[in-house]
């Protein structure tokens, strides 16, 4: 039995341990499931959903630690603003352009790539891979990734600035998975083609959508700033997407088409 609490700001007291999470309009103040999990461990399991971001809590947890004062109601929002009706839309910042910006390009295929992954995902699961978590932490590290586009340094201010921190290790595990996987994968003789079962071919798919997202983010370092190690992690994320589609097609038996001269 659980209680679905839709909260903006929720602190509660696990033990001596206090854990308070905003929630913020945008996800980027939440990372990860599994952080939340580290802190109260898994005997409750909660998680986080990002639609609404409901936190599914035991009836007797909800009973022993909560209290009506540690909740903080929130406005019910609705999906629809109309703020966008003349073409343009709001950035973190406040400020607002039109939505064909390039700032709104590279969210919108950021966005795109982490619904691409979430349909990998999908697949991933089905056949138990080992890579799964990997997958849902690159997501939440898009959503970050798309804080800092959403947040133009010429309107932000340092209140805004001081959200904003991404850490290069993130670029590294990716690295690091890469050469684990290589490890076990066959010499790349032949260019392959998108291929090698449910899994491999939505995958390659994403590797497609990531390099377009490493295109709009070249050119937006061309006009604005833009932090490097940001667009760093999109180049190698890349890299780990075409790595993780073979090491897939590996894995569950699968055949890679080979491109051949026709």
């Amino acid at each position: 039995m659980f209680s679905f609490i839709l909260i903006e700001i929720l602190s509660y007291y696990y033990y001596d341990q206090v854990l308070t999470i905003m929630a913020a309009r945008l996800f980027t103040l939440i990372q990860c499931e599994t952080k939340l999990c580290s802190l109260v461990g898994n005997k409750y399991s909660p998680k986080l959903l990002a639609c609404g971001f409901q936190v599914p809590i035991s009836q007797r947890f909800f009973q022993q630690h909560l209290s009506h004062t540690d909740i903080v109601p929130v406005r019910t929002m609705k999906i629809y603003t109309k703020t966008g009706d003349k073409g343009t839309s709001s950035l973190y910042t406040g400020e607002r352009r039109m939505k064909f910006d390039i700032r709104f390009e590279a969210l919108g295929t950021i966005d795109e790539l982490s619904s691409s992954i979430g349909v990998a995902l999908a697949f991933a699961e089905e056949k138990d891979h080992t890579f799964v978590n990997e997958l849902v932490k690159v997501q939440c590290i898009l959503q970050d990734i798309g804080s800092f586009i959403a947040t133009p340094s010429a309107s932000a201010r340092e209140s805004h600035q001081n959200n904003l921190h991404f850490d290069h290790d993130n670029t590294t595990e990716l690295e690091q998975a890469i050469d684990k996987m290589t490890e076990e994968l066959p010499p790349l003789k032949n260019f392959i083609l998108p291929s090698g079962g449910k899994t491999s071919s939505s995958l390659h798919f994403c590797r497609a959508v990531c390099r377009r997202a490493e295109r709009q983010l070249a050119q937006l370092r061309q006009s604005e700033d833009m932090d490097s190690s940001v667009y760093q992690y999109i180049n190698r994320l890349s890299d780990y997407l075409v790595t993780v589609a073979r090491y897939a097609c590996m894995k569950e038996g699968q055949h890679e088409h080979i491109y051949r001269k026709v």
